[in-house]
């Protein structure tokens, strides 16, 4: 694993993971939304996003967190590994909600209320973006590793960090 995608709903756990895996691995990581969001909240042209996650993905390694569906297509030609967090709505919605008022290091601003717009692209990932994202990694020919809860998420680096030692110590 030298190229990875962490994808799927906001509020999922996305950016916990990636930064757990990062840490296990050492790979370097990169958030699609602090390349897309200005400190503002405006945003990036998408040629100045596209410019950037090309010399992302042309680097030697890497982890990318973040959904952003029209460039997915583009990133799983080069990623080796996909994680896709596919939780209940629900689920998502705690986890945005638990989020806010906290400075995060994927989002250049801090979040303080969940606006309704937000919450309902939530409850509608299930439908509106999730089939997209099946198609393109029916289609993909690396690891994919789906995750439906947390906890599946949290053993498997715990279980990755343990079989990493094992290795080092072989």
């Amino acid at each position: 694993m030298k190229h990875i995608l962490i994808i799927g709903c906001p509020g999922a756990g996305k950016s916990t993971f990636a930064r757990k895996l990062a840490a296990k691995t050492g790979l370097p990581l990169y958030y699609l939304d602090m390349i897309w969001h200005k400190p503002d909240r405006t945003t990036v042209t998408h040629d100045e996003f596209d410019t950037r996650l090309s010399e992302i993905l042309n680097y030697e390694d890497w982890i990318i967190d973040g959904n952003y569906l029209r460039t997915l297509p583009m990133r799983l030609q080069k990623a080796d590994t996909v994680f896709l967090f596919d939780l209940p709505s629900e689920a998502c919605i705690d986890g945005a909600i638990s989020r806010l008022g906290r400075p995060r290091e994927d989002i250049p601003w801090t979040e303080f209320v969940l606006d309704e717009e937000f919450r309902q692209w939530i409850l509608n990932f299930s439908s509106d973006q999730l089939p997209v994202i099946n198609l393109l990694l029916d289609n993909f020919s690396g690891n994919v590793i789906k995750f439906t809860s947390r906890a599946q998420a949290d053993k498997y680096v715990i279980d990755k960090l343990l079989t990493s030692n094992d290795n080092a110590s072989s």
